[in-house]
């Protein structure tokens, strides 16, 4: 099963997107699937929730699975970060994601 999901890009470009539920892919995968950011500029410590290159601040109320404590250190260092802020990388593309909304944090 496809879900939709709506993602802003840094250039503030919105793109409707499908993703599978079915392949164990999350937000991270999805965003460099579509290349919707450079290549080198999302995931880069290969989604290990390690770094901030995938940071993405979701926009609409979808349930969205807790906060594990790698993710929650890495964003309680950044800047930019905001009570809405997410790694996509620790977001794993399931049906509950149908009709989320993100925008891709600037890297700085």
């Amino acid at each position: 099963m496809d879900i939709t999901i709506k993602i802003k890009n840094r250039k503030g470009e919105i793109h409707e997107v499908k993703a599978p539920t079915d392949m164990s892919l999350n937000l991270m995968h999805v965003v460099r699937a579509y290349e919707l950011e450079p290549v080198g500029t999302i995931g880069l410590c290969g989604g290990n929730a390690m770094c901030h290159t995938c940071q993405c601040y979701t926009t609409n109320e979808v349930n969205l699975p807790e906060k594990k404590e790698a993710e929650l250190a890495t964003l309680s260092r950044l800047p930019n970060a905001k009570t809405n802020s997410r790694l996509s990388c620790q977001i794993p593309v399931t049906k509950a994601l149908e009709g989320l909304e993100i925008e891709i944090a600037p890297l700085f």
